[in-house]
This record gives structure tokens, C-alpha cells and sequence, in this order.
């Protein structure tokens, strides 16, 4: 794929994990046996440019939020709630649940990363909002990065766009 269109990605290996069906959407197995693998995913995510970790807005209690801050311009149709892209469930779950446009949710879906959040498409909820496993190893960390990295650029990304498209 090309830049443009999101991160080069691997497949997942195995299967899918088992997941509720209901909410709180939940992952329920195949989740990191190292608790410094989601120690590290978080140290990753939340020193990205401009993101501060808060409590999530939409998420279960405790879950980590990935929040954009004001001073960073962005579009405003691609998130959760509020300023917050992305979030990770406290354990033992360790899920993400991440918004992404709608080709690069196709994309994470079709590789085994991800599923559609049951409610992605409906009011208030962008049709890109996934369900990201919890990595199990380091080099897993590397791709769902990856994945929320591509989320956040996509937010200033789309927003960039607009303000040229508006320029006179």
C-alpha cells in the first residue's frame, strides 16, 4: 500500500482472538502473557507529538485514552469522542479500540488486526472505529504502533487537506 494509503502491515499470525459481541466490545483471549508489552505499547503511543494519556471518554474505566491536544490542528470527524483517537483497555483485556478512516480499518480488518466496532457507522460513531488485538511481543507492539500512528496523521493529515482545499 502505498503512503497515502496507510502503513505496509503484515498479517497477523493465528487466529483471530475471541471477542464480546456486546459492550463493552472486549477482547478475551491472546493477550500478552509480559505485562511490559503494553507498558511499552502505551510509552509509545502517548509520546507521540502532541497526545497526552487521559481517561478515556467512551471506554470502561480505566482505560488509557490517546488524546490529542487543542494546540494541534486536526479534523474533527474521525474521533471517539472529543479530541481522543484511540484508547487501550486496562488489563486483562489490553485491546485498543482505535478511529481510522474507512480504508485503513478495511485494511487492519483484511490483515487479521482488527475488527469493526458494533457500532462503527452509526450516530456519532465514524464507520472506521476498530477493535485492535492487544500485541503479544515486542514485534507485534511495532505494527498496532503502527496502526495508531497511522490514525494520528491521518487526523492532521485530513485536516491539512481541508484547510488547502478552503485556501483561496
Amino acid at each position: 500500500m502505498t503512503p497515502e494509503a496507510g502503513p505496509t502491515l503484515p498479517r497477523r499470525r493465528g487466529p483471530r482472538p475471541t471477542t464480546t459481541s456486546r459492550i463493552p466490545h472486549s477482547q478475551l483471549d491472546q493477550q500478552p502473557a509480559d505485562p511490559t508489552i503494553i507498558t511499552s505499547l502505551a510509552l509509545r503511543i502517548f509520546g507521540l507529538a502532541g497526545v497526552r494519556r487521559g481517561p478515556s471518554g467512551v471506554s470502561v474505566p480505566g482505560a488509557a485514552a490517546a488524546i490529542l491536544d487543542d494546540s494541534v490542528p486536526a479534523s474533527e470527524d474521525v474521533f471517539l469522542v472529543d479530541r481522543e483517537f484511540a484508547h487501550i483497555h486496562p488489563g486483562p483485556d489490553h485491546s485498543l479500540h482505535v478511529a481510522l478512516t474507512a480504508a485503513l480499518a478495511d485494511q487492519v480488518i483484511g490483515l487479521g488486526w482488527a475488527e469493526r466496532h458494533m457500532l462503527a457507522g452509526t450516530e456519532g460513531v465514524p464507520i472506521g472505529t476498530v477493535m485492535v488485538y492487544a500485541p503479544r511481543d515486542a514485534e507485534e507492539v511495532r505494527t498496532v504502533v503502527a496502526i495508531v500512528e497511522a490514525a494520528y496523521r491521518s487526523l492532521v493529515k485530513n485536516h491539512d487537506q481541508a484547510q488547502e482545499t478552503d485556501a483561496p
